[in-house]
């Protein structure tokens, strides 16, 4: 009955037009060299109060499906990745592109992204469940040591520098503890302020964090390029055919069912994203190539291959985010909050109380990867259009956006405000090399840490050894230590190896 119900929300023209703009929406966000898959996201996610029900996070996800497939475009075409996760296709893609073959590149990447999300939602149908199931016999010491767990995981998620990665995630921490007190309710940190006393709202902060900063940013390289005394600009690139040939298929078939397999292994680790699953596919698949010389020259499986395995991310990266409560990468974190727009607790409790809200999202995630082959193969010629917009015309309705964004969530011009001090402060940190992924992690799992450390030790009645006591606390709270430590010992363990095999 409940799969029932999922068929009838997913499959009416209204759920299907919101996942189909989502993906279009998507391609173009990740098409735009500057434009990042968050920044997509985030900027879309206000409109999640607008909908009613699973829609606005179908949206979302359909967003999220769209904008990592995107990035290949420009790489494919113009050398330059509209994501990071499409790094890995400019080394077969663009030259392919240059041999006049940039028809049958842009046909491959498209059939290999739609076919890695499709076995990454199999492998997420399959897989969630029998972890939920797993952890219904969780607790408040459990939750406590899983939230730390994914707190933990920001030195995977930070930018090269670890300790910045920190100061990001104790940032969003300290954020979460504004507002009143969840045991309590006395006040904290909000100086006699009626706004401040229910916490600083989610969405502004998000939406200042991975847009408006972005928007800064593309304003500023747009300043740039115009005041360049060599400033270029990129010639449009034509296309021709673009549906691959049988021939094609057959011989890429065994790398997109490999690179899928490795992209879904990694989405379900946390902390880990598409840019790290395209070159360990890239790579794999020219290790079992039998024209392992034709990489780097316009492989048809150097193409194929990062682009499955980037794609197969976005299912695996919603096993992690459904079963346990914890964001795969930056994206899942935003497309969190979607789910707390809705009242959906995420975790084990959300297959037992919402099982039609359940199969919504995997038959949704499912026609999203179905509508970005079909939106792919057909909008083609659009999409390489979609790249000669100027900066200038598309940086100052970004910043629109996110002000209006902002201010609908609330209606309360403070948000915009709050968003904006946000996105400044973001694009200060972002220049200094901070990631802003951790203040996303910090916000969302600080008061999930925080209540249920509370609650752990009221029913152990103050005493902190009940954490030791139980052993799936045990165990998350030891791979949170080995996560934190592992970029730090990982170096030196690498200097001992080396000098041990000499």
């Amino acid at each position: 009955m409940d799969f029932l119900d999922s068929l009838l929300i997913v499959f009416n023209l209204k759920t299907l037009g919101i996942i189909s703009l989502g993906v279009f929406a998507g391609i173009i966000i990740g098409a735009l060299p500057g434009l990042t898959v968050n920044m997509g996201i985030a900027l879309l996610l206000p409109l999640t109060y607008s909908f009613q029900g699973i829609e606005g996070i179908l949206l979302l996800l359909a967003v999220y499906c769209g904008a990592v497939y995107g990035g290949s475009i420009t790489a494919i075409l113009i050398s330059t990745p509209g994501t990071p996760a499409s790094a890995a296709t400019v080394l077969d893609g663009y030259p392919m592109a240059k041999k006049g073959e940039a028809g049958r590149a842009l046909g491959l990447s498209t059939l290999a992204s739609a076919f890695g999300g499709i076995f990454s939602t199999f492998a997420l149908i399959i897989i969630a469940p029998q972890l939920a199931k797993i952890a219904t016999g969780f607790s408040a010491p459990e939750y406590f040591a899983l939230a730390v767990f994914g707190i933990s995981i920001i030195t995977s998620v930070s930018s090269q520098s670890i300790i910045k990665g920190l100061i990001g995630g104790a940032l969003g921490l300290f954020i979460a503890t504004i507002g009143l007190d969840p045991m309590t309710s006395n006040m904290r940190f909000t100086f006699d302020s009626i706004y401040l006393m229910g916490g600083i709202s989610f969405i502004p902060i998000l939406v200042g964090l991975f847009a408006f900063s972005q928007g800064l940013i593309s304003f500023e390289e747009d300043y740039r390029e115009r005041h360049a005394k060599f400033a270029t600009k990129t010639p449009s690139a034509k296309i021709q055919k673009v549906l691959p040939s049988w021939k094609d298929i057959k011989r890429v078939l065994p790398t997109y069912l490999r690179s899928s397999s490795i992209g879904t292994l990694i989405g379900a680790v946390p902390g880990t994203g598409g840019d790290i699953a395209s070159f360990i596919s890239y790579n794999e698949a020219k290790r079992w190539s039998k024209h392992p010389e034709e990489f780097g020259h316009g492989s048809p499986e150097g193409v194929s291959a990062p682009e499955a395995g980037a794609n197969a991310v976005t299912g695996g990266t919603m096993v992690p985010l459904m079963t346990l409560g914890i964001p795969g990468d930056g994206a899942t974190a935003i497309i969190m909050g979607a789910f707390m727009v809705q009242g959906l607790a995420l975790g084990p409790q959300l297959f037992t109380n919402n099982p039609t809200e359940v199969n919504s999202i995997f038959l949704g995630l499912m026609t999203a990867n179905i509508c970005l082959a079909i939106l792919g193969f057909i909008c083609m010629k659009f999409f390489v259009r979609v790249m000669d917009i100027p900066r200038k015309i598309l940086v100052p309705i970004i910043l629109i956006l996110c002000s209006i964004g902002s201010y609908s969530v609330n209606h309360n011009f403070i948000d915009v405000f709050i968003m904006m001090i946000a996105g400044i402060l973001a694009y200060i940190m972002i220049k200094l090399n901070f990631s802003m992924s951790p203040i996303i992690i910090g916000m969302i799992l600080g008061p999930m840490a925080e209540s249920n450390f509370r609650r752990a030790l009221t029913m152990s009645e103050g005493d902190p050894t009940i954490f030791l006591t139980r052993p799936i606390s045990v165990v998350f709270l030891v791979i949170s230590l080995i996560t934190l430590l592992l970029p730090i010992i990982g170096p030196i363990l690498k200097k001992w190896w080396k000098k041990a095999k000499h």
